[in-house]
């Protein structure tokens, strides 16, 4: 599971404006908290794909009084992209190690893209990592 803290503070104009401690660049409002909590995990979203074509650091998950989490293969394409930079291989290595043209792992990181779990086991077994997969019950 991949979250980040939020902060949802009820405004003058009885809107909820919420912000991102670890993504000073989110800020979103709701009329209602649940609208509010929607729009934060869009704008997060949106954040954390900008960083990655940017070519920037995504923050770790980060964990508070209030989260937004973020959908299951968003939260692997984001370890994915953390492994690369911190293992210092570019898409273009990727590519080249996986036999992949360079779109294919363009499309692999992109957050907005589904991927196939194969796909996404390759790639990780290319910077010799593994996927783990654990199943809870939902509060």
């Amino acid at each position: 599971m991949w979250t980040y803290a939020i902060k949802l503070t009820k405004d003058e104009n009885r809107t909820f404006l919420v912000t991102v401690p670890a993504l000073p660049e989110v800020t979103t409002f709701g009329r209602t908290g649940p609208e509010a909590r929607r729009r934060a995990r869009d704008a997060i979203e949106e954040a954390v794909a900008a960083r990655m074509a940017g070519r920037e650091d995504v923050p770790v998950a980060t964990s508070g009084r209030i989260t937004i989490t973020m959908p299951t293969q968003a939260a692997a394409k984001i370890m994915l992209y953390r492994a690369m930079r911190e293992r210092e291989v570019s898409k273009i290595e990727l590519a080249r190690r996986l036999k992949w043209h360079r779109p294919q792992v363009d499309r692999l990181l992109n957050l907005r893209h589904g991927t196939r779990l194969d796909a996404m086991e390759k790639a990780f077994g290319a910077l010799s990592m593994s996927i783990k997969i654990d199943v809870e019950r939902a509060a």
